[in-house]
């Protein structure tokens, strides 16, 4: 886990809203919770869908589109998921590019970045490292007491930022790099 200070340091009492973000150089999901004493509360998600444009444009819709949901809601800290190992490397080196659309739309804000792996979210909301989609689309629902199921792409943006939620109230929140062996 990595973290990026730009600002104050946000204290666990205080009211804090936090902006999940699940890149993807096709459908960027968003996810917004409100975090009060211990008690999360959904404000919103949706999806930036840029499928169909050249990807120069995708990456301006996807810096632009989060600027809005920035601009909009003044979430205090943002999570986001880390880049993974993917077999075909220009799969990669898209996401990655999506990926750093979505990090600059953030910074420009001066916020605090967070970054998890698709396990450690996975784990942190599900209990289960390897859930498949719909695990996490039905526990999403559960945890924020949704009354609809959200799609695949914003339960995943509402599960990072229900993740850092959690990372948050346990006292986990660390800068910089976790030196030593992974577990």
């Amino acid at each position: 886990m990595m973290h990026y200070r730009l600002n104050k340091p946000i204290l666990a009492a205080e009211k804090s809203i936090i902006l999940g973000i699940d890149p993807g150089s096709c459908i960027t999901g968003y996810g917004l919770i409100q975090i009060e004493s211990s008690q999360l509360t959904y404000l919103d998600s949706g999806c930036i869908k840029v499928a169909n444009s050249p990807f120069a444009e995708r990456l301006e819709k996807i810096f632009t589109g989060l600027q809005q949901v920035v601009n909009q809601y003044q979430p205090s800290e943002v999570a986001i998921e880390q880049v993974f190992f993917h077999i075909n490397p220009n799969a990669a080196l898209k996401l990655g590019q999506a990926r750093g659309a979505a990090l600059v739309a953030v910074a420009c804000a001066k916020l605090l970045v967070s970054e998890y792996s698709a396990r450690q979210v996975k784990k942190s909301v599900v209990g289960y490292g390897a859930a498949n989609k719909q695990q996490v689309q039905h526990m999403v629902r559960v945890l924020l007491n949704l009354s609809s199921t959200p799609t695949a792409d914003a339960a995943d943006a509402l599960a990072i930022a229900v993740c850092h939620a959690q990372v948050r109230q346990s006292g986990g929140i660390r800068l910089g790099f976790r030196r030593g062996r992974r577990r």
